[in-house]
């Protein structure tokens, strides 16, 4: 009787590829959401999980007996059965935002609304006052985000159970990953605004900083995304048309802090389990934290979902991600501000490299810059004088004006 055995395996390559293509196709149905009231509360995210292919194989056997005269020979027919695992991609819906859908949306709608004109103007003033109410809601709350901060990173410390041995496994891999976002932001990205814009870019930063402590204490990059416009808008004087449409793209697709740091802790992982990394695992974990950090959601501790692509790609387990989650909790918040950081050095670097363009179309409008001035900003506090009081003021204006022409008589 022959006996045989079936090796089935699956390479991580192409699993790897699967999940990037999956990816990829998540982020364009995510673009055409089909009920914009779900698009609100909920984004298509492609799941993935595993099922059992069994496969039964029909093996002819020749079996040949030889005795002292004679040699008979039988034919039989023996079942083979083997079972593995694949994964598969399974569609599904995830909470949160789907702000690139949104996004794209809102950018068809205003089209259309300006193609309008007049008929339009309605709604552009039903949104405008609906910005400004929404703004000045938000500036109300944000007197009250020191406190909320202090209490969520307090939180987050007394979770901890031993921080002393925590940080004794984990604090050179803390002290790289901050080095190298620090790197990011104090010199990478404000060498690119200065090269482009020629200004100096600690000024253009310097206005970020409400902004920059709130990513900090909510380690979310769309909840930042109200201080963000406040602080562009008011601090840099960046146009509203550019901050409208590159801070909520910017939230979805660019996470340069988050791409930097699923990098290291792939690298980190790799070293923990003895595993040398070549230059071209190196380059694929390069490319790969990048692919995987576009479209990431705008939420805490995101970068650990898509932390399972990386690894996957350079064959590495999964498994070991929970090495990380005990100091991630403060990493999160320090590539959050990153990322923050990297969306607003590129409305600045867009608004410079656009400002031809955008003054030509207030010429084309008939709008001036005196005249945007003097609108009533969103956050601009309101006068508590009544209504008598102003006209008691502009009485007794008038009638000084009137004694001194009396006098010049």
């Amino acid at each position: 009787m022959a006996n045989f055995t079936v090796d089935v395996t699956e390479t991580s390559s192409s699993i790897y590829h699967t999940l990037i293509q999956c990816d990829h196709i998540s982020h364009f149905r995510n673009m055409f959401p089909p009920n914009l009231v779900q698009a609100c509360t909920q984004q298509f995210k492609t799941k993935y999980g595993t099922r059992k292919v069994h496969t039964t194989v029909m093996v002819m056997v020749n079996d040949t007996f030889f005795n002292a005269t004679t040699a008979n020979a039988t034919q039989e027919v023996e079942v083979l059965e083997f079972t593995r695992e694949e994964v598969i991609p399974v569609p599904g819906q995830v909470n949160g935002v789907n702000a690139l859908g949104l996004v794209v949306f809102s950018m068809c709608f205003g089209l259309i609304i300006g193609s309008m004109k007049e008929q339009g103007q309605v709604l552009r003033e039903f949104f405008d006052s609906l910005n400004d109410a929404i703004m000045r809601l938000v500036a109300i709350i944000m007197w009250y985000a020191p406190i909320g901060i202090l209490f969520l990173i307090a939180g987050k410390i007394v979770e901890m159970d031993d921080i002393t041995q925590m940080g004794g496994q984990l604090g050179m891999y803390t002290i790289t990953v901050i080095i190298g976002l620090m790197i990011h932001a104090t010199l990478i990205l404000p060498m690119l605004y200065f090269v482009i814009t020629r200004q100096n870019p600690f000024i253009f930063i310097a206005g970020l900083l409400q902004a920059l402590v709130t990513a900090l204490g909510t380690s979310s990059s769309s909840a930042t995304l109200p201080v963000t416009f406040k602080c562009l808008e008011e601090n840099n004087k960046i146009d509203k048309r550019v901050t409208r449409f590159v801070l909520p793209v910017g939230a979805t697709i660019n996470m340069d802090g988050t791409a930097l740091y699923e990098a290291l802790a792939a690298i980190f992982i790799a070293q923990v389990n003895n595993m040398e990394m070549n230059f071209g695992q190196i380059i694929t974990i390069s490319i790969t934290a990048t692919a995987a950090s576009i479209g990431a959601a705008g939420i805490p501790q995101a970068g650990l979902v898509t932390m399972v692509i990386v690894l996957t790609s350079v064959g590495l387990p999964t498994d070991d991600i929970t090495l990380i989650i005990a100091v991630d909790w403060f990493l999160d918040r320090l590539r959050t501000t990153t990322n923050v950081l990297g969306d607003s050095i590129g409305a600045g670097i867009v608004e410079f490299l656009s400002r031809h363009e955008l003054r030509s179309k207030d010429v084309e409008m008939g709008n001036s810059v005196v005249e945007e001035k003097e609108r009533m900003k969103p956050y601009k506090l309101i006068s508590q004088d009544s209504d008598f009081e102003n006209d008691k003021r502009l009485h007794s204006e008038s009638n000084i004006v009137y004694d001194k022409t009396d006098l010049e008589y």
